[in-house]
């Protein structure tokens, strides 16, 4: 379990706060929308209603106590970064921020930001892959090489073990499991086999994959 400090209460750290609720995480909440604050109470540890910007009242959170600070400001973007180059000098241990454009990314990261995270780019990326290929089901980006994939079994390796086909030497491509709904199968071994109703889990860079599954 680790502590948070949201800030930023739109749908961005709503949907993040109920999230961190689901996984059991300590989270603080503050924004300047009493509104928001109130909105969030049954999702969080502690809410407080404040200005980010402003020193004394960060100060006052202590926030070098707390695990991961996030800045989930989306429609400000100078009190975005301000907020975060704030959480730095005071001594925050992580701080992410969410950017909204490329431009914004850059100048968080120059000014305390550990990471950033830039939702709509990275869920544009997502659907693009998702939907223009009709046998892939889900994509997880690891890198800007490497990706895992949920993908439908090609037709032509219905009933043969993971052994025969021995994608891995022919591809570089390492199967992680199979699906059934929303049920996963990490068990792999060169004897399992593959069937009607499953999905594929597959990790590899992504052009070996884009090639094996024709993507």
């Amino acid at each position: 379990m680790k502590s948070i400090l949201l800030i930023g209460l739109g749908r961005f750290g709503k949907h993040i706060a109920m999230k961190l609720r689901e996984l059991n995480h300590q989270v603080m909440a503050v924004d300047h929308k009493e509104e928001l604050v109130q909105e969030i109470l049954p999702y969080v540890t502690n809410a407080q209603i404040g200005d980010s910007t402003n020193e004394a009242f960060l100060r006052s959170l202590g926030v070098d106590n707390y695990d991961v600070c996030i800045v989930g400001i989306g429609n400000n973007f100078q009190n975005s970064l301000q907020t975060t180059s704030l959480l730095k000098e005071l001594g925050a241990k992580l701080v992410v921020s969410r950017a909204a454009t490329d431009v914004q990314e850059k100048f968080l990261l120059r000014n305390g930001a550990d990471e950033v995270v830039y939702p709509e780019k990275q869920l544009a990326r997502w659907a693009a892959i998702r939907y223009s290929a009709d046998h892939v089901l889900d994509y997880i980006e690891l890198d800007s090489e490497n990706a895992i994939f949920e993908v439908t079994i090609p037709q032509s390796w219905m009933g043969k073990t993971v052994g025969q086909l021995d994608i891995r030497k022919k591809f570089n491509i390492n199967i992680l499991g199979t699906k059934c709904g929303s049920k996963l199968d990490s068990f792999i071994t060169p004897d399992t086999l593959l069937c009607e109703g499953k999905s594929l889990m597959v990790m590899g860079r992504f052009k070996d994959i884009q090639k094996c599954f024709r993507i």
